[in-house]
């Protein structure tokens, strides 16, 4: 491998360049997995948790193989990720997240083997979208969430409400803020950024991407911004950072927001730090358009060229089976992003039905070569979204998802 080549991928994330984990392999071994194998996996993960788990499977997939895997939890994914291939020692697997995967993609960085895997086809389609490139499934989806509204039942049963009163549509959820907002709570929160916002841009009907047409500065679009601006505006919507929370699920925990809009990441959080909270999760209230979420994911990266490719995919195919996926699940609350499993977590976790029954409406965010950039400079506009006509938010994320989408397709 050229570090020129990594350098390059580096650059196209937008990342930091330094030195971090390493990787090696030894040669030796027979059969279809080699031993003796040194791997290094650096993962995103959400807490102690998940790190604990993936190190028990990764322990576990070692111990019947004979080989031997670090896992890596960064502090910053993406960065460290980027320091990996610039400095020419990428590690051998990592977490490669949605909204960096077709720009190392279309880098050729890394490894197409997606399609190698035994349990290729057991992929729920959608995700296998996700992590597809040129036609071509890459990686594999090491699991899935979907959004779905989380409602404090103290809060829900003080207001006098009722489960015939869980909002289904946007009018509904908007009486049901107003109803939960008092002066110590909110009625409604969630963070301010186009991976929340974005879901009540498609439940109005718009896209940013139609086609090869950018249309992020339409009518459609300004609609759902103009809706939570109504929810601002009534003091029903207030955002983490106006709560004194680093997140919804904070400002749920602590009672500052009766109502948070989050994935099944919610149900590890409360279970360890608010063990009291009282709570339910049910899909997302429909918009004009209909209903929709966003369904986020990891796929399990490889770098192009690997020296460990062989038992690098036999580690993946061991993640990804049901039974581990499943053991994930229990663990850190993700949903298994095979077919076979993630009906499985449905009749496990019923409590977290509605997240998978999200998916018929899921869509993946999006997630262009480039696209990254634009969305970030987005989110940072959305900090105005309480006083900002929706044209001066929608029209430079216009102007610069075009931009990105040029240089990607030029």
């Amino acid at each position: 491998m050229r570090t020129s080549q990594w350098s390059a991928a580096a650059l196209a994330a937008g990342l930091v360049v330094t030195l971090a984990a390493c990787a090696s392999a030894d040669e030796g071994g027979d059969g279809d997995v080699q031993t003796g194998q040194e791997l290094t996996m650096l993962i995103g993960s959400s807490g102690d948790a998940e790190t604990t788990a993936v190190q028990a499977a990764a322990d576990a997939w070692a111990a019947e193989t004979g080989n031997t895997v670090e896992v890596i939890a960064a502090n910053d994914l993406v960065q460290q990720l980027g320091q990996g291939f610039s400095g020419n020692n990428p590690p051998d697997i990592f977490y490669m997240p949605w909204d960096q995967f077709q720009t190392y993609a279309a880098q050729g960085f890394i490894e197409p083997y997606a399609d190698e895997l035994s349990n290729a086809g057991d992929f729920l389609p959608a995700l296998a979208e996700q992590f597809s490139y040129d036609g071509e499934f890459y990686c594999a989806p090491k699991d899935f969430s979907t959004l779905g509204l989380q409602i404090n039942l103290d809060a829900w049963e003080a207001a006098g409400l009722t489960d015939a009163d869980i909002p289904t549509d946007w009018d509904q959820l908007a009486d049901v803020a107003q109803a939960l907002t008092t002066d110590d709570q909110v009625g409604l929160s969630m963070g301010r950024e186009y991976a929340r916002v974005g879901v009540f841009m498609n439940q109005a009907g718009g896209l940013l991407v139609d086609g090869d047409t950018i249309a992020a500065d339409s009518p459609e679009n300004a609609e759902a911004l103009e809706y939570l601006q109504g929810l601002i505006a009534d003091g029903s919507l207030k955002f983490p950072q106006e709560l004194e929370a680093g997140w919804g699920g904070e400002a749920f925990g602590l009672g500052k927001a009766a109502m948070v809009i989050e994935g099944p990441w919610i149900n590890g959080a409360m279970a360890n730090d608010f063990p009291d909270r009282r709570f339910v999760s049910v899909e997302l209230p429909a918009g004009p358009a209909g209903p929709s979420t966003f369904a986020f994911s990891n796929c399990w990266g490889m770098p192009v060229g690997s020296e460990t490719k062989d038992a690098t995919l036999d580690l993946i195919e061991f993640l990804t089976s049901d039974e581990q996926q499943l053991a994930f699940a229990e663990a850190f609350g993700v949903i298994p992003s095979t077919e076979s499993g993630s009906a499985a977590y449905a009749e496990q976790f019923p409590e977290n039905a509605a997240f998978v029954a999200g998916v018929a409406s899921a869509t993946s965010p999006v997630g262009f070569q480039g696209a990254a950039a634009a969305l970030a400079d987005f989110n940072v506009q959305l900090e105005q979204i309480g006083s900002a006509d929706p044209s001066a938010l929608l029209g430079p994320l216009q102007t610069n998802l075009q931009a990105a989408f040029d240089e990607a397709n030029g």
